[in-house]
């Protein structure tokens, strides 16, 4: 993923994540096998919205932040297209867990 302005600034409790590459190894020597990217995917934060707004007016803050690597949910999320480059913009709630780098 390239360092560029993103276009794109999710709302609520949504993040705008980038799907990693097949057997991408992260730092501390994990890698992540093919199996892993089938449907229960890997993605690289890319942007966050600000939070869900509770029924009493409280911002929920985001559990993740710009360049976390995750793990979504098998059906998770929205495909879109930005530039040439295909993203996922999925819920806070769709987020399995953060993969420790």
């Amino acid at each position: 993923m390239t360092a560029l302005k993103i276009k794109l600034k999710p709302l609520s409790n949504r993040v705008l994540a980038q799907r990693t590459e097949a057997g991408e190894q992260v730092k501390g020597g994990i890698i992540l096998p093919d199996s892993a990217k089938q449907k229960q995917e890997t993605a690289r934060v890319v942007a966050v919205g600000p939070g869900k707004v509770e029924k009493d007016g409280k911002l929920t803050p985001m559990p993740v932040k710009e360049g976390d690597l995750i793990l979504l949910d098998k059906y998770a999320g929205q495909e879109v297209t930005l530039d040439d480059e295909n993203y996922i913009i999925a819920r806070a709630d769709d987020i399995i867990a953060i993969i420790e780098e």
